[in-house]
């Protein structure tokens, strides 16, 4: 292939991926932003493997075949629920191949290749195969915590920032080894660089706090991105380059919005500083409340409650995922609206388990988006709404992280819907979240405590209204 014209396509492919950012930006213009992304990694493969490809062809389009089944069928069974497992997964493997880029790439590099030229080649791959490496087993430990197969508390070993510098100093000295042995291989240096980088990865997120984990997704698709341009500085691919250039920094940038949105400091995110609060303190000690506080209802006095509002507001959480409730919420919200009740929906930033979790199941029932909003757009509401309801939310509505100073979640902006006329809270039990903090919201006066299914009650709660 003409090189102009693989020069023109890359360039086009780095547009549309341009583009794709942009539209995902908005709830409105998702769907064309995740088209505009296809098409430019359709663009990318193929010219690639027309441009550049002189070898192995049937093994190159035999993986691409295999990866796509793969790819289609887990798309068909994997449930909104665990979208934020796969993400995790689907993370792991860009660092994966950053390691074999990186190895490959290590154990066969251009003989020709002396002094700065060496040294530069060196760098590029080490870096690559630590930044692989650390995203490869970060990734797999966040998929178990967010799977549930690992606890969501933080995992802190006596000594643990001191346990990361001694890591850190370990990768920097190998690099300088590998420097000075990569024109004969320099193997050890990078096995050794490669098993620190794991046990990084690995140390890295157990140390996060559960609460915390829609930020160690998008940390991890940071990372993920940076492998994939260390990959293409490896492998000379300018495309590759930014690509992951685009994927790392957005990914960094959304990190960070996640961060200040959470009272968090971006840099105890990334090294496992969060969480953090001591076993004991007010945040764990017992419930925040008396069981004979607990005023609870049934889905007969919620639908009433909800028919002589005036003003609804709806707050989903992880728990309307679970029980798949979305359509039915929706089909609520449709007859609230069509009897002249304003109903509208509240956002947190971390609501679910990664960042737009909820907004992509609403999105799905086909909620309007002008009734969807951020939380910094109606926490100021609440005053005027007669009835909120908690949709298996917890810990994003939960007061104790302005109420109790030494709680693991205090500080982080939240929900407000106590300072509303009525609260009513669909849980299955009186459980803490994923931040395992007792919710004071529960025993405060104007709140009604809903339990059973979701999926359940709100089937019962449409009938009423229906």
């Amino acid at each position: 292939m003409n090189e102009g014209i693989i020069t023109a396509s890359y360039i086009a492919a780095s547009a549309l991926f341009i583009m794709a950012l942009g539209g995902l930006a908005h709830q409105e213009s998702a769907r064309r932003g995740n088209f505009y992304g296809m098409l430019g990694m359709g663009i990318a493969v193929v010219v690639t493997i027309i441009g550049f490809v002189e070898n192995n062809e049937f093994m190159l389009i035999a993986g691409i075949v295999v990866g796509s089944i793969i790819g289609y069928i887990l798309a068909k069974r994997v449930e909104m629920t665990q979208m934020p497992e796969l993400v995790a997964v689907l993370h792991s493997l860009v660092g994966l191949a950053a390691v074999f880029v990186g190895w490959a790439n290590a154990l066969e590099h251009d003989p020709a290749l002396t002094g700065i030229a060496l040294s530069i080649h060196a760098v590029e791959t080490y870096i690559g195969i630590m930044i692989g490496a650390l995203t490869f087993s970060g990734s797999v430990m966040a998929y178990l915590k967010l799977s549930g197969k690992v606890g969501g508390k933080p995992l802190h070993i006596p000594g643990r920032h001191l346990f990361n510098i001694v890591l850190g100093l370990i990768a920097l000295y190998f690099m300088l080894q590998y420097m000075d042995t990569a024109a004969t291989g320099g193997v050890l240096a990078l096995t050794i660089m490669t098993i620190v980088a794991l046990i990084f990865g690995i140390h890295m997120v157990a140390a996060i706090g559960g609460a915390d984990m829609p930020v160690v997704v998008s940390m991890l698709n940071s990372y993920s991105g940076w492998a994939a341009a260390a990959m293409g500085f490896m492998l000379g691919n300018d495309l590759l380059i930014v690509v992951g250039a685009l994927v790392g920094s957005s990914g960094a940038i959304l990190s960070y919005i996640m961060c200040k949105a959470m009272n968090r400091k971006f840099f105890n995110v990334i090294f496992g500083g969060i969480g953090s609060k001591k076993a004991g303190g007010a945040g764990a000690a017992g419930p925040a409340g008396n069981a004979e506080d607990i005023r609870s209802v049934e889905s007969d006095e919620a639908a009433d409650m909800l028919l002589n509002a005036k003003e609804v507001m709806i707050l989903p959480g992880y728990g309307m995922a679970v029980a798949q409730a979305q359509h039915t919420v929706f089909e609520i919200t449709k007859k609230l609206r069509d009897k002249g009740i304003n109903v509208r929906f509240g956002i947190h930033p971390v609501a679910g388990r990664m960042p737009g979790h909820m907004n992509v199941l609403l999105a799905e029932a086909k909620v309007p988006y002008d009734i969807v909003y951020e939380m910094e757009e109606i926490n100021e509401d609440f005053p005027n709404v007669d009835v909120s309801i908690v949709i298996g939310a917890n810990d994003i509505v939960n007061p104790a992280a302005q109420e109790v100073p030494d709680s693991p979640i205090a500080g982080m902006p939240v929900l407000e819907p106590w300072n509303g006329k009525q609260t009513i809270v669909m849980k299955r039990s009186m459980g803490t979240g994923y931040a395992g903090v007792d919710n004071p919201l529960f025993y405060k006066e104007n709140t009604r405590m809903l339990f059973g299914d979701a999926k359940e009650r709100l089937d019962q709660i449409l009938k009423v209204i229906g």
